[in-house]
């Protein structure tokens, strides 16, 4: 885990309600580009800066590629950040 590309990639916005819907269910790029009002270059873009944070994974079924949250990787960051909390190195 990258912990500067995941901060890159949590610090917009976008990306951080993508990944609240993500947090519902698996959902296709045209279903997540729905929730926007932006293109589906743009709604790719934001996917491909979680995907090289993994944040999120992807995975094609039949024609489409449905998106999902890593889990793993979040649980991580969350560990490595609680560390400050304890005041541990």
């Amino acid at each position: 885990m990258s912990i500067q590309l995941a901060f890159k990639a949590l610090s917009d916005p976008t990306r951080r309600d993508i990944l609240e819907l993500l947090r519902e269910r698996d959902m296709t790029a045209g279903e997540i580009a729905e929730q926007f009002n932006m293109t589906k270059p743009s709604i790719s873009h934001h996917l491909n800066l979680l995907k090289q944070a993994d944040l999120v994974i992807d995975e094609r079924q039949g024609q489409f590629i449905y998106y999902s949250i890593n889990t793993t990787v979040l649980q991580d960051l969350m560990s490595w950040l609680w560390t400050f909390k304890k005041g541990e190195k």
